[in-house]
């Protein structure tokens, strides 16, 4: 057991470290099968697998022995930018479509029976687009990854009969690379290029509680903290033409170390879920995300004339609702389903092409077979929706105007997981 329970760790990291959260969304909800199968509905209070040290780190009080769950997740994301008159850069229109893997693994045991303990390894906050080195933004963007993979060890206490809480340390390891062309009319040469990266460890609390008045119903209140991220890197200029060469050295900023702080956003979700009977369960989510303080960037340049200052990017905050529903088809049959709705960060006017960000509508299904008493299969799907995003951004004559939009903005998800109770 211990051998396969290594095999299996090692399997999920190699398959969610290259891609656990990309796409157009910076926050993913979908971490779990259950969250793909209800689009997050009952998120903090559902707790019915070992996920919920995640999600709602108190809910693992409701599972009776120890309990893991392995699922693998595929994720495509339809990232299509057309241009329109109004832009004055030259260039193909964008396409960074793409098939994308992630996954999580968690496990729950129960050395006594008020107490529950929990690691998780997967990933919830994140970006990543590439784009084709000719296309019209490429002076904006050719690619970016923001990607960060949790590790999350946890500890849950039953208080009495109707109360539990939770805790759990978020150790989130980050890596963050941009690309960008540079163009080079001046001296009437070839695009450079620019490019940055770094990595980093940011820490975050992730704490709950879960309040059960009856036994078929239930309350849970999930908050994860901010956490703060350093970057920092010396810029790389590749065919850097000598007019350009000259104005960033005088500027000291070729050779200089630049240094990016910034905040993954703190979250509070408060969900609800409540048996209707046997066969049917209700739940619902409300819940809110702090982006305004992620879209202020702190920007230091490290060299002889030292410059700071905070890039605001007018990032808002957003909330999220969501409802969904379980059926007990029979014995070894459940199905779910949920739909959910999160507001957009930034407004039309503020959007860029690095983050084509908007709101989002959500649409979950998913199944679940109970194999034996101690093994379980799922599968789920979820369709993200984000519509047509307008892009309209100029910064200056070398990277010209960009404007247009992302048409019919989609993602899915595939998910399928197995649950072992031991």
């Amino acid at each position: 057991m211990k051998k396969s329970f290594i095999f299996i760790l090692l399997f999920i990291f190699l398959v969610i470290s290259p891609a656990s959260t990309w796409a157009g969304g910076l926050y993913l909800y979908e971490v779990s099968n259950l969250d793909v199968a209800t689009a997050s509905a009952g998120w903090a209070a559902r707790a019915q697998d070992a996920s919920t040290l995640l999600t709602n780190p108190a809910g693992m009080t409701r599972l009776t022995e120890p309990e893991m769950q392995v699922g693998a997740q595929a994720l495509y994301m339809d990232v299509n930018f057309d241009s329109d008159s109004k832009t004055t850069a030259s260039g193909r229109s964008g396409d960074a479509s793409d098939w994308l893997p992630a996954g999580g693994i968690y496990y729950v045991t129960a050395p006594v029976p008020e107490l529950r303990l929990g690691f998780g390894i997967g990933g919830y906050f994140g970006l990543g687009l590439d784009y084709s080195d000719n296309w019209v933004g490429r002076y904006y963007i050719t690619e970016i990854l923001l990607q960060g993979i949790t590790f999350m060890p946890a500890a849950a206490y039953k208080l009495n009969d109707w109360l539990s809480i939770g805790a759990g340390i978020n150790i989130m390891y980050v890596k963050f690379y941009q690309e960008a062309a540079i163009n080079n009319a001046l001296d009437g040469i070839s695009d450079g290029k620019l490019e940055i990266k770094d990595n980093t460890v940011g820490l975050a609390a992730n704490v709950g509680l879960l309040i059960e008045p009856t036994e078929r119903t239930r309350f849970g209140i999930h908050y994860m903290s901010e956490s703060s991220l350093d970057f920092k890197d010396a810029p790389r200029f590749k065919n850097l033409g000598p007019t350009l060469k000259s104005a960033l050295g005088s500027a000291g900023l070729i050779g200089s170390e630049l240094k990016l702080g910034m905040t993954a956003p703190d979250s509070i979700m408060v969900s609800v879920y409540h048996e209707l009977d046997d066969r049917w369960a209700i739940m619902a989510n409300g819940g809110w995300q702090q982006w305004s303080e992620f879209g202020k960037v702190d920007v230091t340049v490290s060299s002889e004339t030292t410059k700071n200052l905070t890039a605001d990017r007018n990032y808002d905050d957003t909330w999220h609702v969501a409802a969904g529903a379980q059926y007990h088809v029979s014995d070894p049959w459940i199905l779910s389903c949920g739909i959910a709705y999160d507001s957009s960060l930034v407004d039309d006017d503020d959007r860029t092409p690095d983050l084509p960000l908007g709101e989002s509508w959500r649409f979950g299904l998913g199944s679940k077979y109970m194999w034996t008493e101690r093994l379980d299969l799922s599968i789920a799907y979820e369709f993200l929706w984000g519509g047509d995003l307008p892009l309209d951004v100029e910064r200056g004559p070398l990277a010209g105007r960009v404007s247009g939009d992302y048409p019919d903005m989609y993602m899915n998800f595939i998910n399928v997981a197995l649950n072992w109770r031991f």
